[in-house]
């Protein structure tokens, strides 16, 4: 049997699987060197973070609100318990903007524009979801002056790849790259230098519930698509996984 590759899954929804325990220690038996675990509003942030207390060096926890949990009679106190707790967090996320949710665009960038504030005030790399609305998603990160981004799903224009890229921020590739030809595309042409891996857990993707054991699927479908050995792509994709979120400390 093939060894596992060691590698990092930068975004997985922990708090949403029903045994979060389980997933992990498959994860860490199946060579995944850490896990970023992704919050979206007050109760998923609290997990998350309950969770990274748990794992320290293991799991990294990332806090957000999530355009799909937009509600104004939560706001404040989100946007407030952001501003609290991400100091103890690797990055701001999940956050951004979806043009298919029911919220008002105008409202989504509102937030949006709140909490890349909170990201460059506290120096953090911010994980942006935008559905239907990559372009404006990119232009605010920039214009916020975020050192750096991930794009996370990245199945967005062809040509916003090179100024993404450019400016120093991340896409992420997920196991979708098993039936995807939007997203197969899209990580063909992202450089190696700007490309991360990820699960999107617990996603659904065909017939594989996504674990953050999955993120080895992930690395083999990158390998395929790019037509480029799998252990370089590893080696590219923890580096800058480490690089963009502080985990130098990683092994």
């Amino acid at each position: 049997m093939k060894e596992a590759l060691r590698v990092i899954d930068t975004h997985a929804h922990l708090d949403e699987l029903p045994d979060p325990e389980a997933a992990i220690k498959e994860a860490r038996d199946g060579g995944v060197l850490g896990i970023v675990a992704v919050g979206q509003d007050i109760p998923s942030n609290q997990k998350t973070l309950e969770m990274a207390g748990r794992h320290p060096g293991f799991i990294f926890p990332a806090i957000g609100y999530h355009p799909w949990r937009l509600n104004p009679d939560n706001d404040d106190e989100t946007l407030a318990y952001i501003d609290t707790n991400l100091k103890h967090c690797v990055a701001l996320g999940e956050v951004g903007l979806d043009y298919k949710a029911k919220t008002k665009k105008k409202v989504q960038k509102a937030i949006f524009q709140e909490l890349l504030a909170i990201a460059r005030k506290y120096d953090k790399p911010v994980i942006v979801h935008c559905r239907y609305v990559h372009e404006t998603a990119y232009r605010m990160v920039k214009e916020a002056g975020l050192e750096k981004a991930i794009f996370h799903w990245y199945s967005g224009s062809l040509d916003l790849i090179p100024l993404i890229a450019g400016d120093g921020y991340y896409m992420s590739a997920t196991p979708a790259l098993l039936y995807n030809p939007y997203h197969a595309a899209a990580i063909r042409a992202v450089p190696l230098s700007s490309l991360l891996l990820e699960t999107d857990t617990p996603v659904q993707y065909e017939k594989l519930a996504a674990r953050p054991v999955h993120v080895q699927v992930t690395l083999e479908e990158v390998a395929r698509v790019k037509g480029i050995a799998a252990d370089e792509i590893a080696a590219h994709t923890t580096r800058n996984a480490k690089t963009c979120f502080g985990l130098d400390h990683v092994c």
